[in-house]
C-alpha cells in the first residue's frame, strides 16, 4: 500500500462553505488542511489583489500545499488551487497570465470537489461581493473544469452530508 498523500481540491465561488468543508474533512480522515491563502493575503493587506499579484498569490497557494503534505496522513485537503485564481482572473480582470493559466493546468488532485452556492450568502469584508457573482463565479468554474476534462464532485447539503458524499466519492475513486 502506498504512503503518498492524495491532495484533494475543493472548489467554488465565494461564500459555498469550502473552508469549512476542508476543514471538516481534514477533521473526519484525521489529516491536515490548507487554507486559502487569498484570504491571508487580503486581511493583511485590507484590499483585493491586483491582476499582477494573481500569479504569485497561486504560486504561494501551491507552496503551501507542498509544505502541508509533509504533516498529512493519507489525504491533503486543499482549500482552492491555481485554477480558482485563474477564474477570478479572468472575471475581474479579463484574462489570466499566462503562466497562472500554465501553473492552473496543472491541475494533479486525486479528487476535485466543488461547493454548490446553495449555502447563504454571507458578506465577508472585502473578498466577497453578492450572490449573484457568486452564481457567475460557480457557472464560469464548471465551465473551466469541463473544458479542462477535469472531473469532479458538485456536492450540496449541510457540512456533514457534504462530508458524506466526498467520503463516498473518494472511496469509489480509491478502488479505481
Amino acid at each position: 500500500m502506498s504512503t503518498a498523500i492524495q491532495r484533494v481540491v475543493i472548489l467554488g465561488a465565494e461564500s459555498t462553505g469550502k473552508s469549512t468543508l476542508a476543514a471538516a474533512l481534514a477533521a473526519h480522515y484525521q489529516t491536515v488542511w490548507v487554507p486559502e491563502y487569498l484570504r491571508e493575503f487580503v486581511e493583511s493587506r485590507q484590499r483585493t489583489p491586483w491582476a499582477e499579484e494573481q500569479l504569485p498569490i497561486a504560486i504561494t497557494q501551491r507552496l503551501r500545499e507542498t509544505k502541508e503534505a509533509a504533516r498529512a496522513h493519507g489525504f491533503l485537503f486543499c482549500d482552492t488551487s491555481p485554477l480558482m485564481t485563474a477564474v477570478y482572473s479572468e472575471y475581474y480582470f479579463g484574462l489570466a497570465d499566462v503562466k497562472l493559466n500554465a501553473l492552473a493546468e496543472q491541475h494533479d488532485y486525486v479528487a476535485t470537489i466543488v461547493a454548490a452556492p446553495t449555502t447563504p450568502w454571507m458578506p465577508d469584508g472585502l473578498q466577497r461581493e453578492s450572490d449573484a457573482v457568486r452564481q457567475q463565479i460557480h457557472a464560469r468554474l464548471l465551465r473551466k473544469l469541463d473544458d479542462g476534462g477535469i472531473a469532479y464532485l458538485l456536492v450540496d447539503g449541510s457540512t456533514q452530508q457534504r462530508i458524506s458524499q466526498v467520503e463516498n466519492y473518494l472511496a469509489q475513486h480509491r478502488d479505481h
